[in-house]
């Protein structure tokens, strides 16, 4: 940690999309702007197809990788038939998250009321990394970020936040 508490963590930025490309990607965009605006560092980013096992490859190389500490995930987690970002990352985690995806369907429900229910929203541990499934909407990255991640992803936020327990993951 730094003289102000803040710990800057390495943060890798997964889309996943049929559709968009890198230049059009607004999704991405907006999750590594504000990451990096919050004073966080971009260690990679890439976008894959909507396929389970090229989603699994990429999220797979991040968590082996000691460098990263948070995996952000945009799109894929809707209900058609190619949405398949939970199914891809589920069987990597360590630990899930229950409550992130509960708070996002809470937060997400005041704006955008009952359409909430079609987001499969997903957070655990891997390896010790981070790792949280967004919508590929603009607006749900923004939601993610602003209300839940930026706040538990900075060591200032009391009474607890996700960066304290980063030594101790891996505690055995």
């Amino acid at each position: 940690m730094n003289e102000t508490g803040f710990l800057p963590l390495a943060i890798a930025v997964l889309t996943v999309s049929d559709t968009r490309t890198e230049a059009d990607d607004a999704s991405g965009r907006t999750l590594v702007e504000r990451l990096t605006a919050a004073g966080h560092r971009l260690v990679d980013r890439t976008l894959v197809p909507d396929d389970i096992y090229r989603i699994r490859a990429v999220v797979s190389g991040w968590i082996a990788d000691p460098e990263v500490a948070v995996v952000l995930v945009t799109g894929g987690t809707g209900m058609t038939g190619r949405d398949s970002t939970p199914e891809a990352v589920r069987p990597l985690l360590d630990k899930e998250i229950p409550g992130f995806g509960e708070l996002f369907r809470m937060l997400s429900w005041e704006e955008i009321g009952p359409s909430t229910l079609q987001s499969r929203t997903l957070a655990g541990l891997a390896n010790a990394t981070f790792i949280f499934c967004l919508p590929g909407s603009t607006g749900a990255c923004r939601t993610g970020w602003d209300r839940i991640l930026q706040p538990q992803l900075d060591a200032r936020t009391r009474p607890c936040n996700f960066v304290e327990l980063l030594p101790r993951l891996r505690e055995r």
